[in-house]
């Protein structure tokens, strides 16, 4: 007798459905419908299903990377999905075997021993998939309610539409943020939550915030999500405590308590607003509780969220830097190229496209690699720059020539008057003071806890690097510090930002706010 053995195929399909049954990472019908899968073949690190549904096949696609997070796991190596539709194919009719009954006595035999049953019709494939389509469109039913009775949830507008994970210009200093922000949109991982993506104005984190509510509405419209900034959060809240009707007050906790993805923008915005902070704060904890996910952005980390008088309590920093919290650097010359070409190329395509011939020009290599040298490191001045040098290189080609370095330097000073001019070591000082909330006696005073020690190292190195003065003038400023005390700081200085990322990025937020690149 031959023996039928099980396929590697088969046995790690297997697997994977016993991890993902396990593991209650998608829904009852989703699993359903993967058990209909037929695997078919494994080589190369790739498992190759089939279905005879178009329905499965596309909400497995949707949910391929997870179910290739538990074939890895079952495989002990990397591995993908590759799902087919294959059309059912009718069973050819078995052979009729020979028998010396007649079809008389044959029925009469059957009759006697079957056991009467109601006749059973063989199901088609669109009964199969009934249930499945009657639970989605149920599903889509009930977001749809959601939504209409949620107030928070409002519709998305053309220029916000754009803001999408394809349109995002990824390099080195914004990639780990924008892995994140996907890895939350599509729902790839839970353990980032809350995501807390932190850098200064301008870099890209509204972007990457808003790509997640566009991603969730276009892919998963029955999660409801909300983007709020932190101004229109306070909005909501006081004017729920103005209302002469107290029952406002709990209709907003509950519309904010029936959100499955809650998105909030320049959180920094809510400190010294006790009242709010304490709402935000229980609406985090209900929402991370029931297993809904949270997105946050500021200008600084959590635990800088809490200095000063008018800082966080440490309850809420503490929760605040629960998730997975990642920064958003400012871009460097390489990423800044890669920003002039992607806009100037943008804003060309749009201006073809919608017969804008004041923006069809093209700007040479040379004189996107100049703009890349005096561009400044906020994105949206980046994007304004672009189009005004495009603008300025559509005219040099009307006139039969090329756009000028010297059209291009003007163009920069006018994006970034203030880079142009001279800093004093008073404007450090005043940063240095405003960033670590100190105040300026105890900047430049006798005292030597870690705080203030930092804060004074910080901005002796930053007035030696901004400033054209001597290290005598630096230290008269300073309580009238020796040479070698200046330059004991500024080694100090020099050895933090090479061994600690997050010193690093704390001396370049403080610099970029000096040099007025905002």
């Amino acid at each position: 007798m031959e023996l039928s053995l099980e396929s590697d195929a088969e046995a790690l399909w297997q697997d994977a459905l016993d991890l993902l049954a396990a593991q209650q990472r998608l829904p009852e019908s989703v699993l359903a419908m993967l058990r209909n899968c037929t695997p078919v073949s494994m080589e190369g690190g790739t498992l190759r299903l089939t279905t005879p549904m178009r329905l499965v096949l596309k909400t497995v696609s949707k949910n391929a990377a997870t179910v290739e997070e538990c074939l890895t796991q079952a495989a002990f190596e990397p591995m993908r999905l590759d799902i087919s539709f294959a059309p059912a194919q009718s069973a050819p009719p078995a052979p009729a075997a020979s028998s010396s009954m007649s079809r008389e006595e044959a029925a009469a035999w059957l009759a006697e021993t079957e056991p009467a049953a109601a006749p059973r019709t063989p199901r088609s494939i669109a009964e199969d998939t009934w249930d499945e389509r009657r639970s989605e469109e149920a599903r889509a039913e009930e977001a749809r309610r959601r939504r209409e009775r949620n107030p928070l949830v409002e519709d998305i507008s053309e220029a916000t539409s754009k803001l999408t994970f394809g349109r995002f210009v990824r390099g080195d200093e914004n990639d780990i943020a924008y892995q994140a922000a996907l890895q939350v949109a599509n729902g790839m991982n839970s353990t980032y939550n809350p995501l807390f993506i932190y850098g200064k104005s301008g870099l890209g984190k509204t972007h990457l915030l808003r790509a997640i509510q566009n991603y969730v509405a276009r892919n998963d419209p029955s999660r409801l999500c909300v983007y709020r900034d932190a101004s229109s959060f306070i909005t909501d809240y006081t004017e729920a405590m103005r209302h002469s009707e107290r029952s406002a007050a709990s209709v907003l906790r509950q519309n904010y308590a029936d959100i499955d993805v809650l998105i909030i923008d320049d959180i920094q915005k809510m400190a010294g607003k006790a009242g709010t902070v304490g709402f935000f704060f229980d609406t985090f904890n209900e929402l991370i509780g029931n297993g809904k996910q949270i997105v946050l952005a500021a200008d600084r980390t959590p635990a800088q969220l809490g200095m000063g008088k008018d800082g966080f309590d440490e309850r809420v920093t503490s929760r605040l830097g629960s998730g997975f919290t990642t920064p958003i650097q400012v871009p460097s010359y390489e990423l800044k190229l890669r920003l002039i070409e992607t806009f100037c190329e943008r804003m060309r395509e749009d201006a073809e496209r919608e017969n804008v011939p004041a923006l069809s020009g093209t700007v040479p290599e040379g004189a996107m690699s100049y703009m890349a040298e005096l561009a400044g490191t906020n994105i949206r001045v980046i994007e304004g720059f672009c189009q005004r040098c495009l603008f300025a290189a559509t005219a040099a080609e009307g006139r039969g020539g090329e756009i000028a370095h010297e059209e291009i330097e003007a163009i920069a000073k006018e994006c970034w008057p203030s880079s142009m001019r001279t800093v004093s070591i008073e404007d450090v000082q005043r940063a240095v003071e405003k960033y670590y909330d100190i105040d300026h006696t105890s900047l430049v005073g006798n005292k030597r806890h870690k705080g203030l020690m930092e804060a004074r190292h910080v901005a002796i190195w930053l007035s030696r690097e901004l400033c054209d003065r001597t290290l005598a003038d630096i230290g008269a400023h300073f309580g009238g510090r020796s040479h070698a005390t200046i330059m004991h700081s500024i080694g100090v200085v020099d050895e933090a930002k090479r061994s600690d990322k997050a010193f690093y990025d704390r001396l370049m937020t403080i610099r970029e706010s000096i040099t007025g690149n905002l």
